[in-house]
């Protein structure tokens, strides 16, 4: 390692220190409430299983709030990538677009559950709207730096037989994004419902509703039964996620790899 690269690791850790201090992240601190933790955990364990009919149910709705959410965010998602990509739009259109999804992506979802709650009410319906307005700003941003990664080969052959811009994004924006549009929607559908159950913070409907109403009253037992069906279905979706990329996402890039050297 080189003196430079020692130099700059000294400052990041001398930072880390005074940073710390800053905000009063006291290593003392964190061991001295470990014994909470223990009382909590210990009444965690008291699961009540007379509720896990209710926590499925409102597992289900967790489930629909983001798979409606992120069906309709990436469907808005989608088109505005398209017209933030610097490699489509010249920087009239993509600079204002783009400051609109910074703007989108400013607040996170929970302050968006907040203002739909404020507008439409408490439910899972400001829940949704919420996610579709975390989703646009997540999935646009990643899809249009996606798009600008596109090899320019291809834009340019076909463009040079004269085509339009919208036969240009059928034929070769789409098809050459596609893998990487499908990974970023099966990460946030994953997110969206882990992030959906913090939103019933807010009365943003979901199981978190209930969770955060059971700890708030230090009802462990019951907040635990809930939590429970969340880690089992953040570990199914994650499994069917999986599934979904090898089937899916990697057999096509091993294509594109044979097809390129052939």
């Amino acid at each position: 390692m080189t003196p430079k690269n020692n130099i700059i690791i000294g400052i990041i850790i001398a930072l880390l220190i005074v940073v710390s201090y800053d905000i009063g992240a006291n290593p003392v601190t964190f061991v001295e409430g470990l014994p909470n933790l223990a009382i909590v955990l210990e009444e965690l364990a008291e699961v009540e299983p007379k509720y896990i009919p209710d926590a499925f149910w409102a597992m289900l709705e967790t489930i629909e709030m983001a798979f409606i959410g992120t069906i309709v965010g990436v469907a808005i998602a989608l088109p505005l990538s398209m017209l933030a990509a610097r490699n489509l739009n010249n920087k009239f259109v993509y600079a204002p677009i783009r400051a609109l999804l910074a703007a989108v992506r400013t607040f996170p979802s929970i302050l968006w559950a907040l203002l739909f709650v404020i507008m439409v009410g408490s439910g899972a319906f400001a829940g949704v709207l919420a996610i579709i307005m975390y989703t646009i700003g997540f999935v646009a941003k990643l899809q249009y730096e996606t798009i600008e990664t596109i090899d320019s080969d291809p834009m340019d052959a076909v463009s040079s037989i004269g085509v339009s811009k919208l036969q240009l994004i059928r034929y070769v924006v789409i098809p050459e994004s596609a893998s990487h549009l499908l990974s970023q929607i099966l990460y946030m559908f994953d997110y969206n419902v882990r992030q959906t159950s913090i939103l019933g913070l807010v009365g943003a409907g979901g199981i978190g509703f209930y969770i955060i109403g059971f700890i708030k009253y230090f009802e462990y037992g019951k907040a635990a039964i809930f939590m429970i069906i969340v880690l089992i279905t953040v570990l199914i979706i994650d499994w069917v996620s999986v599934k979904i990329r090898d089937k899916y996402i990697i057999k096509s890039q091993h294509g594109m790899e044979v097809t390129s050297s052939s």
